[in-house]
């Protein structure tokens, strides 16, 4: 049978990638711009954010944002050689579409896919050019320097999809990726960035693609139904005939593109002390935005626990960038038996 041996939650957000803070200033003006912060379950224009909460001054000076960035890419190797170490034969990588693949045609609060393979395209030069500010210089690093096809675990994403049915949940299953907003049916960033940051732009560790649509209403899941479908994804992997060892990865988070230290740190605690309660109990309308991509984690938290796994090292970096408290708290987290 197939066992879960270990997996990893990190975040994915432009300021881990190859933007360092001299480039976080360019996502700032576009917070400045932006006339719907969500923030504790409300929406601010920049000064209205600025002027609900502490000054964060202190947070985006040029010494703190490089040692934060530091942190972060060092972080980011530590778990380049722990999912090294894991010998993984396929990984089962939980993240969020930005609309990026699936757009109102169809939005599945979960979806399973279960092709052959899945393409892994660099951006053209009308992508990057349709890119606003700060976004393009980081989305090189969701993408190889060439095309890549990247092998996809059929048989392991069929068996999941009857298992998932099997306890009673609807997953969409696709086989074929629609073109998108790129064009060209690239897996999308959710996904590019763990291969080209963690795992490395040549592996070829097989990959089955879960969908969970945090972003779009009217059909995000809630906590609970998110958590209880990562339990039920942590059973049919494990139900799995075949003798391989399979590793479950978050992809996303944490709160963004206003940083909220309470929320994510109850959060974090929570998946420490393996706290289903609240993991279950997250109300919707502090899951917003890109903070909304905590579906994710809390999805491989429940594969996490019915695995018997548990928290093993934890590391929480706060990356402002403008002083009303703007940017994306990054996370990095491992599970172990």
């Amino acid at each position: 049978m197939a066992k879960i041996v270990g997996g990893f939650g990190t975040s994915h957000g432009p300021q881990l990638k190859v933007a360092p803070p001299e480039e976080w200033i360019a996502r700032g003006l576009a917070d400045r711009q932006n006339p719907a912060l969500w923030y504790q379950g409300r929406t601010y224009d920049f000064e209205g954010l600025k002027a609900a909460r502490e000054d964060f001054s202190h947070e985006i000076t040029p010494g703190v944002m490089g040692a934060r960035w530091d942190r972060m890419q060092a972080s980011l190797d530590a778990l380049h050689a722990y999912a090294e170490s894991q010998a993984y034969d396929a990984l089962v990588i939980v993240s969020s579409d930005h609309k990026e693949i699936f757009g109102d045609e169809l939005l599945a609060p979960f979806a399973i896919y279960w092709g052959d393979s899945v393409e892994h395209l660099p951006f053209s030069e009308e992508d990057f050019a349709a890119m606003s500010p700060g976004l393009a210089k980081a989305a090189l690093g969701d993408v190889p320097d060439r095309p890549i096809t990247r092998a996809v675990d059929a048989d392991l994403a069929r068996h999941l999809i009857d298992a998932i049915l099997d306890a009673g949940f609807d997953p969409a299953a696709s086989r074929f990726l629609p073109a998108g907003r790129y064009k060209n049916g690239g897996i999308p960033h959710g996904w590019g960035f763990i291969y080209q940051r963690i795992l490395g732009q040549e592996s070829t560790i097989p990959m089955v693609p879960i969908f969970v649509n945090t972003f779009w209403e009217p059909t995000p899941p809630s906590a609970a139904r998110s958590y209880d479908f990562g339990v039920a994804l942590g059973k049919a992997i494990q139900s799995y005939p075949e003798d391989i060892r399979v590793g479950i990865v978050a992809s996303g988070g944490l709160s963004h593109f206003v940083v909220d230290e309470e929320l994510d740190r109850a959060f974090i605690a929570a998946f420490a002390n393996r706290d289903t309660d609240y993991l279950r109990s997250i109300p919707a309308d502090l899951m917003t935005a890109g903070t909304s991509e905590l579906r994710n984690w809390i999805v491989v938290a429940g594969a996490a626990h019915a695995a018997g796994l548990g928290v093993d090292e934890v590391v929480y970096e706060p990356a402002y960038r403008t002083e009303a408290g703007t940017g994306n708290a990054m996370g990095f987290v491992t599970w172990k038996a």
